[in-house]
């Protein structure tokens, strides 16, 4: 599970991880060329994308339809720190879906392993040097 991370020029940083890399960049208003989503923007993403990940699992281990289904996600930011404060996932889901199965998919979300990895933070240990 190691990320190698390389910077392709200007404000670009991408990361690789098992043969896939992801691009990120920063706003042209930032300085960057506005090619891809920021870093923070992607953590933002792979919050909604997990979610809808174990939305997606349920549903079809249940055989139920994904057409009409959807996730979204909005964020309550501090006007003075400009932080998220509140993250809000909402699945909208088709009355072809019964309500019976409501509660579960809601619990299916709750797993995200990306939401689990904020709630509880791993240790940190950033330093100069090779990996050992």
């Amino acid at each position: 599970m190691d990320i190698l991370v390389t910077f392709p020029g200007n404000k670009k940083v991408d990361g690789e991880m098992g043969g896939f890399v992801v691009h990120t960049d920063q706003a042209i208003a930032e300085g960057g060329d506005g090619t891809a989503l920021s870093p923070y923007q992607h953590c933002l993403v792979s919050l909604a994308t997990c979610a809808g990940f174990y939305v997606l699992a349920y549903l079809k281990n249940k055989g139920l339809p994904v057409e009409g289904v959807s996730v979204q996600q909005k964020h309550e930011v501090n006007p003075k720190t400009g932080k998220v404060e509140k993250v809000g996932i909402f699945i909208e889901l088709p009355p072809t879906i019964e309500e019976q199965h409501h509660p579960a998919i809601l619990r299916s979300a709750q797993q995200c392993a990306v939401k689990k990895l904020i709630e509880h933070p791993p240790a940190f240990d950033i330093q100069i040097g090779k990996v050992g």
